[in-house]
């Protein structure tokens, strides 16, 4: 733990030339609508991007807007003590069960995986840029870890709200949609309009803007082909730079990852394995995105969790359990060390639009979207007593039937 925690350090250097850039945009917007401009004709030059707009919808828009009277200083510290508090929270949702299922130390596990995760390059970026995305993972999961499992009147709140601040999480009412949670799909979807009607209440003429006309305009956000954009667009972005990949080819991709992604989702969640069918939907959501920057992907995260207790819960004591086990620990190292290693804090990549034309590059580019491939093909659904793994104990082993484990 000490090695972890003296690491961290070290993985911030990269981040400190961002300097809460995303927050000072935020802040500047909010500034620039208060005084009468329109929201969404705020512009601010970055030596990458070229320019960058504020893009987030509306209702973000008015859960920022009190922040813009307080002080810069004040407004870093509030956004990284909440993204601390959500890391710190998240971690224990996450490893409570493995915890439990395994015996593990638990406060020293507990540390130990926050430090991992605070030294993830997808944290990293999130607070060194002052970003929100801490903020839409604790809706998301706090609703289909808690919510929907137990059928809550509250299921599918945190998911439409999470998606009326950033489009991003909508992917998860599609998934609420595949496993037929019906009325956690029709909450959420209330939630997300009922957000949206609010912010078009108070904002009429910035709403209609952003929904018939910036919604679209990508390139409000950056430049597709930046090696910062980890999504299969990115990827062929940088195959095709300067010029922008065909949609021809972008689009049955897409429909093909979207497909197996939610079709494997719902395999994990009719085997009661709720993390993982979450998790693959995380990872399809970045794929499939036309822009995906590396700190949206926090799904890496838990696909570590699920590779670890899967290794864990694997029996070594047959040459299949053995193999298994060599093969789960293998990836959940690559994992880790990919995601805490990233790929754009300790290596520049110019901002030029050049193609990547060599495999080093390739690889180096598209870190991210070839490990989210990977793992959308080979993350484990986990059931109490699938093959390979320990079998559990029962006083009665007769009478009581194979069932998932509830997670």
């Amino acid at each position: 733990m000490l090695v972890v925690a003296a690491a961290l350090p070290a993985l911030y250097l990269p981040g400190r030339v961002h300097n809460f850039f995303d927050l000072k945009i935020y802040m500047s917007a909010m500034d620039w609508w208060a005084a009468g401009n329109p929201l969404y004709d705020y512009v601010q030059p970055d030596r990458v991007q070229g320019e960058l707009y504020f893009t987030y919808p509306p209702f973000a828009a008015l859960l920022l807007l009190p922040f813009g009277h307080l002080k810069l200083g004040v407004t870093v510290a509030i956004f990284t003590g909440l993204t601390l508090l959500g890391v710190l929270v998240t971690t224990k949702w996450l490893l409570d069960p493995v915890l439990s299922r395994h015996r593990l130390p638990y406060l020293f596990t507990l540390a130990v995986g926050a430090l991992f995760v605070l030294g993830v390059e997808s944290t990293r970026e999130t607070i060194t840029f002052g970003q929100i995305n801490m903020l839409l993972v604790v809706l998301i999961l706090a609703d289909l870890l808690f919510a929907v499992p137990r059928d809550s009147r509250w299921a599918g709140v945190g998911i439409g709200l999470a998606a009326a601040l950033k489009l991003f999480p909508g992917i998860f009412v599609v998934y609420l949609l595949a496993t037929r949670r019906w009325r956690a799909a029709a909450v959420a979807t209330a939630t997300a309009a009922g957000a949206t009607l609010l912010a078009a209440a108070v904002a009429p003429g910035d709403s209609w803007r952003f929904w018939t006309h910036e919604l679209w305009a990508t390139d409000r956000v950056g430049r597709t082909d930046y090696t910062g954009n980890q999504s299969l667009f990115g990827l062929l972005s940088r195959l095709s730079a300067p010029e922008e990949p065909s949609r021809l080819i972008w689009l049955p991709l897409v429909a093909a990852i979207v497909g197996y992604g939610l079709w494997r989702a719902v395999r994990a969640s009719q085997a009661g394995d709720t993390l993982t069918g979450l998790t693959l939907t995380g990872l399809v959501a970045a794929l499939i995105s036309p822009i995906t920057w590396t700190h949206h992907i926090y799904w890496f995260i838990p696909a570590v969790v699920i590779l670890i207790d899967a290794t864990l819960s694997t029996d070594p004591r047959t040459a299949e359990g053995a193999r298994r086990r060599r093969r789960l620990g293998a990836i959940a190292v690559g994992t880790s060390a990919i995601i805490v290693y990233g790929v754009v804090s300790f290596y520049d990549w110019g901002i030029a639009p050049t193609p990547t034309d060599t495999p080093w590059e390739f690889v180096g580019r598209n870190a991210y979207v070839l490990l989210c491939l990977l793992l959308l093909a080979v993350l484990p659904i986990r059931t109490r007593t699938g093959t390979g793994t320990k079998p559990t104990k029962s006083p009665h082993p007769t009478t009581h039937p194979k069932t998932p484990i509830p997670r």
